[in-house]
């Protein structure tokens, strides 16, 4: 472990030294106030143990000197080799006393953000409680600053992170097109293409419209697909390769709208890449939609934008936003990943409940949700993701 000693005339000053000198990983050991200033002991695992030293950056002409480096005395006679088992709960020690000293430094930074820039705590503490990702959430108040007024920070806030949001310009719904929506397992896709031809129906007739199948794994998603068909009185084709694929919309050219069905899968799933290709080796024109569903956690969410990335989707659907607790982890997501939004779905009833998805509705429905949950983030978490969005910001 390699430990230095840092003097500094205040807190933020001494935990910038202890990262620009030791790096992201630097443990605190411990802290305390002293004459000009405070001092942090501050520590690195390596594995060579260098002498402990002292860095001190008081500007007081009177504060003495930091001592030298002390050399360590080395033993004459080499230590015996450690057991593995030594080795092993060494590292754990080691790991957990990161944990805590990182769990400290974390409280630290949080604490003297509220002391320089209370307003900016306050305004991170809601955009964070609106569930947004903690990198958004400092971005968004970085660029607003320290506000005079919180609740006008606040929505300035609101209204930044809209302007994140990029609409999707294509007018599927007026002027038809051929769409496949793909995604997870789970996340509305066949009910969405049943709103979508519903919804073109109801404006332009139900002769313009078709439903294709490219599911060919799952019998129940297959069927339920029928079922809309019929009840539309629109035609069901199934396709299993590109050829076939190309072939069926040779045949609905004269169908204005086309919607395709996909299978949900992972990227665990041996027949992801199947799916991939039926798609991405049609020679047809393809709007891709990826649908994701709101309820879904924040790593997942990112998960299925960097899976089916592959795909390089058009834009895409939040589905199931009647059901969600927070609409800023899906929101986070759509904002990493630079994703258009299409449609948002928000229920069950077909086509009732989908509407084209527009930013600022959008925010200002994640923030009431917010509101009306009044769940309180947890100070700890507050400052980890403080201190982790700090980290990420300075990479």
């Amino acid at each position: 472990m390699k430990v230095k000693r840092f003097v500094a005339q205040d807190m933020r000053q001494a935990i910038r030294m202890v990262r620009e000198t030791l790096g992201a990983d630097a443990v605190i050991l411990s802290n305390k106030t002293i004459d000009g200033g405070v001092e942090l002991m501050a520590a690195v695992d390596l594995e060579q143990t260098p002498p402990t030293e002292t860095l001190d950056q008081r500007i007081d002409p009177g504060a003495r000197a930091a001592p030298r480096p002390r050399r360590e005395t080395r033993s004459a006679s080499p230590a015996a080799p450690a057991t593995a088992d030594a080795l092993a709960e060494m590292r754990r020690e080691m790991q957990e006393l990161r944990r805590l000293m990182q769990t400290e430094l974390s409280e630290l930074s949080w604490r003297d953000l509220g002391q320089r820039r209370p307003v900016t705590r306050e305004l991170l503490r809601r955009l964070i409680g609106m569930g947004l990702a903690a990198d958004l959430a400092r971005g968004l108040a970085e660029r607003i600053g320290e506000a005079s007024d919180p609740e006008l920070g606040w929505r300035k806030a609101l209204y930044l992170l809209a302007g994140e949001l990029r609409p999707f310009e294509n007018e599927l719904l007026d002027r038809g097109g051929v769409a496949a929506l793909v995604g997870p397992t789970g996340v509305g896709k066949t009910t969405t293409i049943a709103k979508l031809a519903a919804r073109f129906a109801l404006r332009h007739g139900h002769r313009h419209v078709a439903l294709v199948t490219v599911d060919n794994y799952r019998i129940g998603a297959r069927d339920q697909l029928h079922t809309y068909g019929r009840i539309l009185n629109v035609p069901v084709r199934t396709a299993a390769t590109a050829v076939e694929l190309d072939s069926v919309l040779d045949a609905l050219t004269d169908r204005q709208l086309v919607l395709i069905d996909t299978a949900g899968m992972g990227v665990n799933n041996e027949r992801f890449a199947e799916q991939l290709a039926v798609l991405n080796e049609s020679r047809h024109a393809i709007v891709r939609l990826l649908a994701l569903s709101a309820t879904t956690e924040p790593q997942a969410l990112d998960r299925a934008a960097a899976l089916f990335g592959t795909l390089t989707p058009d834009a895409c659907v939040l589905t199931k936003l009647d059901e969600a607790a927070s609409l800023g982890g899906v929101l986070s997501t759509v904002v990493r990943h630079g994703l258009a939004l299409a449609f948002i779905t928000d229920g069950q009833r077909v086509p009732e409940d989908l509407q084209v998805a527009r930013a600022h509705p959008l925010v200002n429905r994640a923030a009431e949700l917010a509101e009306q949950q009044a769940v309180e983030p947890d100070t700890d978490y507050l400052a980890f993701a403080y201190a982790g969005a700090r980290a990420h910001a300075q990479l």
